[in-house]
């Protein structure tokens, strides 16, 4: 395993973080954590030099900050823990300290190594300031209940660089993967942060896995006559460790397999990738967005919506789903984090959106073709 230096002063963390958001469960209940195989991943992923173990107050529903307790047991010093303050469950400035104990108490921890404000947005970082989060900060760090202040990140690129300049951060984690470069904060973002002096940690380097499948049929020639053997995941990750301005990046990991696969990988991270490795990642990149439904920018003015329907989060569920030939996530995306009366069915077809779209999209005749995708109907 290889490691790089995070945070301020620096700490050797491992080049690869196991993110705590995807472990085994049972009967396919993301609540219920399937101790027995998570813990064996976990002691794996120890024994091979992982040390950067990341969770979050709501991941597996609330479990996995206990997960990680009962895992390491008493190896708290051989490890560095991430853990996200809940900044959707702040009402109050007595949340932060209520929140913070209660995720010492479910570690079973004195300090958290790293602690993060939750998915910061547009609408949520305003609010953290008002409520005083970075004063409330410094004053947890003196007090040693964390070492390093972060960030993760959910917005665009405007909103990420106002985010970065009002605070001297010592880290923050984005969503980053060869095909992400133009999403959220994307490449302008992390050269931004690393100009700043600002630590990046990438999250999603395989698009929640979406990358990580076989190529589809109408790329596979193109593999078979570059004589790519590494497979997707060997290239996407690979791909992210060799953006200089990337500390380390997470992995969410749900089985031994993927496990011992990104550990290997992890070990080779400094093979560059050759000129015929990035012409396939290319190649697969211009496949996959040849594939977009709708051209979405998600710019939002269709947001004021009468009926309130979530038009640029559908879009994206759909757009992504169809990409990936995932519909079986796009349903299960659709499903837990949108709500019934924001769905595509609401749609009442009066053009309000249509009116209001600066790229003139058929937004109209999309939502219906999304609804039943969707939906698997």
């Amino acid at each position: 395993m290889n490691y790089r230096k995070l945070g301020n002063p620096g700490e050797q963390v491992s080049i690869l973080g196991f993110g705590l958001m995807r472990l085994p469960v049972v009967e396919g209940e993301h609540g219920k954590i399937d101790f027995e195989k998570a813990k064996e991943m976990f002691d794996f992923a120890l024994a091979n030099g992982i040390n950067y173990f990341d969770t979050a107050y709501p991941y597996h529903k609330g479990m996995s900050e206990g997960f990680l307790r009962e895992a390491l047991g008493d190896r708290r010093k051989q490890v560095f823990i991430a853990d996200k303050l809940p900044c959707w469950a702040v009402k109050e400035n007595a949340d932060f300290d209520r929140l913070l104990q209660e995720q010492l108490l479910r570690l079973g921890t004195d300090y958290i190594d790293f602690y993060l404000l939750h998915a910061l947005n547009a609408k949520s970082w305003p609010i953290m300031k008002e409520l005083g989060v970075l004063e409330w900060l410094e004053k947890q760090k003196e007090k040693g209940l964390i070492r390093h202040i972060g960030f993760s990140f959910h917005d665009k690129l405007k909103v990420f660089k106002e985010i970065i300049r009002s605070y001297n951060w010592e880290f923050c984690q984005i969503q980053y993967n060869y095909m992400d470069t133009e999403f959220q904060a994307g490449e302008a973002g992390l050269k931004y942060a690393a100009k700043r002096g600002i630590d990046v940690i990438v999250m999603e380097p395989l698009k929640g896995g979406l990358l990580a499948k076989e190529p589809p049929d109408d790329v596979k020639k193109a593999v078979k006559e570059l004589g790519i053997v590494n497979g997707n995941v060997n290239l996407g990750l690979r791909w992210v460790w060799e953006q200089p301005e990337v500390k380390i990046l997470l992995s969410g990991m749900n089985n031994m397999e993927q496990m011992k696969e990104n550990i290997a990988i992890a070990g080779k991270n400094e093979i560059p990738l050759t000129k015929e490795e990035h012409h396939y990642l290319q190649v697969l990149k211009n496949t996959f967005q040849e594939r977009l439904m709708i051209g979405c920018t998600e710019c939002n003015y269709c947001r004021a919506c009468p009926q309130k329907v979530a038009i640029p989060i559908i879009f994206r569920f759909y757009n992504t789903a169809c990409i990936y030939e995932a519909p079986k996530w796009g349903q299960s995306m659709y499903s837990l984090f949108l709500r019934e009366e924001n769905r595509a069915d609401k749609c009442i077809q009066c053009g309000h959106c249509e009116t209001r779209c600066p790229q003139d999209l058929p937004i109209m005749e999309t939502l219906v073709k999304a609804d039943k995708y969707l939906r698997g109907i």
